[in-house]
């Protein structure tokens, strides 16, 4: 089938999209430029397009128009125009996040309507990835923010704890002997918690196969998430009181997220090298097994034969 009218016809909706939501797109970009929570925005374009790309050269679909996707597509208008002049109210941010959860649902919906179902579910998870786009209300992200406070806390005074250095923990500081450590919002490394969340649900997908592996992993980045942060705040505590105190303010505080950013994404790494292990184990036996029944199918077939071979026949 020819495939050109269906791509047009996305491409034609695509651009649509982009002059009825231009500016509700604009502004979740420089929030995403100007607030470290929502950095993380613009990775999900290129990531999702990119596994598009790579999923549409492994699968050879025959598109098909699905025109019960229109529905879809007029409930997305509907619901930007409630979020841009309803009860969530013109400039709020709950009112941008209900914008762009139209814009994202009239994306799937035309490609649904342009390529059909079989796509769809092909691209599901490219597909409504791209809700991630969509900016956390204010409201939300604080209580992430406060969250993420308070296991870093908790996994930094664990650290310390296994070390042996005396320590105590008041709500968010940290007291250890010679040195108070508050573990303030701005300290929550939010920024680089949320990359490591979006990182590992790509590489999750990419990388195992089973739907509950790719949960696990996902499911187990968050808590590492403040595992990290909380391995920062040790390092930090531990070399201000041991090597010098100028590491509170030096650059590892200021600049160096992406250190242990990058150890967390190691242990995803790890973690996702032994799911695969056992993902190979479980197609490994799935494969022998029909060749076990074969075996023992043989087996019974000659020793059956064997006994036909010896039993008395009857005299005639």
């Amino acid at each position: 089938m020819n495939k050109v009218p269906h791509t047009v016809g996305f491409a034609a909706l695509f651009a649509v999209s982009l002059i009825l939501w231009l500016r509700p797109l604009l502004n979740t970009f420089t929030l995403a430029t100007r607030d470290d929570g929502y950095t993380h925005i613009l990775l999900i374009l290129p990531l999702a397009a990119a596994l598009i790309f790579r999923d549409s050269s492994e699968r050879d679909f025959q598109p098909r128009f699905w025109v019960p996707a229109a529905g879809v597509m007029l409930g997305a208008i509907l619901l930007s125009a409630w979020a841009r002049w309803g009860s969530l109210g013109q400039g709020s941010d709950l009112g941008l996040a209900g914008e762009m959860a139209g814009l994202i649902t009239w994306w799937i919906a035309s490609f649904a309507l342009c390529y059909g179902t079989t796509a769809l579910r092909s691209f599901r998870f490219p597909l409504f990835f791209l809700f991630c786009i969509v900016p956390i209300p204010a409201t939300a992200m604080e209580a992430i923010v406060v969250s993420l406070q308070r296991g870093s806390a908790l996994a930094a005074q664990l650290m310390f704890a296994i070390f042996r250095v005396p320590v105590s923990r008041e709500a968010m500081t940290l007291h250890i002997p010679g040195l108070d450590l508050e573990v303030a919002a701005e300290c929550s490394s939010i920024r680089s918690s949320l990359m490591l969340l979006v990182t590992t649900m790509v590489l999750a997908q990419v990388l195992l196969r089973t739907p509950w592996r790719k949960v696990l992993v996902v499911l187990l980045a968050l808590p590492l998430a403040a595992a990290k942060n909380g391995l920062r705040i040790f390092t930090i505590g531990m070399l201000s009181t041991r090597v010098d105190p100028a590491f509170l303010t030096g650059r590892l505080h200021r600049e160096g997220g992406i250190v242990f950013f990058l150890i967390a994404l190691a242990v995803v790494f790890l973690l996702i090298w032994l799911l695969r292990r056992g993902e190979k184990v479980e197609a490994t036996a799935l494969q022998l097994s029909p060749a076990r029944f074969d075996l023992r199918f043989a087996r019974d077939a000659k020793a059956r034969d064997t006994h036909d071979d010896n039993s008395p026949t009857d005299p005639l």
